[in-house]
């Protein structure tokens, strides 16, 4: 096997392989005698049918066939022996394959970058500093009883916080625009559900009232014919609708994990449960900056193989977000709506992996195990759940990948420049929703 490499421009590699005829064709005709053994074809005995009725019938297939695993074969003993590392998939081409000469093949591919690590104590983290304040816990334990608060009928002008049910066309001009309509919905005056000045128009208002609304679309809406457009909405209040809260009583608490009707318990559980959300937002928080300067501190072309598979997986992830299904066509979302943010997380990838290659790191098993336990501490039965991550392999590698990059942010930090910066619980936790 003759190999030779090219490099046709920046990562991407040109590998050109010849494999003697021997090889190819003595691998068709064993691929045809395999065949001939087992082929039915009328007006001939089972394993009897002629080889020459055989090749006529097959050879074109066979041969297709064998030529994709030769090259695919051939490719990974070329690369090893050239000491080369693909990034992705080649694409290949046959330039000469015919019975009787030897086989030539093209294999283009990218390789990985070489990548000198730059220097981590240029580095600045700022470390959030915050705890859960009585304040805070107020806060939340009224968002909790938010989350299961009922309506009832509000025989008054409806104000921000309630629940409004309404029907409404839009118009742009005098003609409807598409999705600019609906019967019966409900919306909370205040949710930021609506373009502006839509859920204001309706704070005042009355079962049975009608009101015209003239609106604009912001300019970065999504839907480009709408985009910065003057429209006008009738509306009609079908009810006003006022939230009530249920009261922290037994059976509230009870559906928290609290029996007993214990205030203090019940208080001293949210709250735990509020310095775990609170640590992981601020382990977040820092990973994130790390990340961040990992990418910015390294400059280095990356393989276009790698870029469109995450392309593709962030298409896919969209597809699932929104709700996309079966008949929905992925490919209408172009490239470019990721390119960006698909060559950011390639280059942090490669990063990353230079790092762990560089200091031969390892998935530390005492973190991976802790890991494990605080996430089964917010379960029932937590030794079940440490055992079930222990017996599934696929949510084990999860757990380790998790912990392994924890180590590459300890490791930066180790040199990185650091301080504290003092903050709050709500900004630190929603700073990081935000980013979800």
């Amino acid at each position: 096997m003759q190999v030779s490499v090219e490099t046709t421009s920046g990562l991407e590699r040109r590998l050109t392989v010849a494999v003697p005829a021997e090889r190819l064709d003595s691998a068709v005709e064993q691929r045809l005698l395999e065949a001939q053994k087992n082929l039915r074809i009328d007006g001939f005995r089972p394993g009897k049918v002629p080889m020459r009725e055989v090749k006529r019938r097959f050879a074109s297939a066979v041969r297709s066939e064998v030529l994709s695993d030769v090259m695919r074969d051939s490719f990974v003993k070329a690369v090893e022996e050239q000491k080369l590392e693909p990034a992705g998939m080649p694409r290949f081409e046959a330039t000469t394959n015919e019975p009787g000469k030897d086989l030539e093949f093209v294999a283009v591919f990218d390789v990985f970058p070489e990548i000198a690590l730059a220097s981590f104590d240029a580095i600045s983290v700022e470390r959030p500093v915050a705890e859960v304040t009585d304040a805070d816990l107020d806060n939340m334990i009224d968002n909790l009883r938010k989350q299961r608060a009922s309506w009832e009928a509000a025989d008054r002008a409806a104000e921000q916080g309630d629940r409004v049910n309404i029907d409404y066309e839009g118009f742009k001009g005098d003609e409807a625009f598409a999705g600019g309509s609906a019967k019966g919905q409900n919306l909370v005056l205040g949710s930021g559900s609506m373009i502006p000045g839509f859920e204001d128009g309706l704070v005042g208002s009355k079962a049975g009232d009608q009101k015209t609304l003239e609106l604009t679309f912001p300019e970065d809406y999504h839907a480009e014919e709408l985009k910065g457009q003057a429209v006008k909405f009738n509306v009609t209040v079908n009810k006003v609708e006022a939230q009530k809260l249920p009261e922290i009583d037994e059976e509230f608490m009870k559906g928290f994990g609290v029996e007993g009707g214990d205030m203090a318990k019940f208080r001293a559980e949210v709250k735990k449960n509020m310095g775990r959300e609170l640590t992981n937002a601020i382990r977040a928080n820092i990973k994130g900056q790390v990340m961040d300067a990992l990418v910015g501190a390294h400059s280095f072309d990356v393989p276009a193989a790698l870029v469109s598979n995450e392309i593709q997986r962030m298409r896919q992830q969209m597809m699932q977000q929104f709700g996309g299904g079966q008949q929905f066509d992925a490919s209408i979302l172009p490239d470019d709506l990721f390119r960006e943010q698909a060559e950011r997380a390639v280059r942090l990838g490669l990063v990353v992996r230079q790092i762990l290659e560089q200091n031969q790191l390892k998935a530390d098993a005492d973190k991976v195990r802790a890991r494990i336990e605080e996430i089964a501490e917010q379960y029932e039965e937590p030794a079940e759940v440490v055992k079930w991550f222990y017996g599934n392999r696929q949510q084990l590698e999860q757990v380790e990948g998790a912990v392994l990059e924890e180590q590459v942010v300890e490791l930066v930090l180790a040199s990185a420049k650091q301080s504290d910066k003092a903050t709050s619980y709500e900004d630190v936790v929603a700073s990081q929703r935000a980013q979800r």
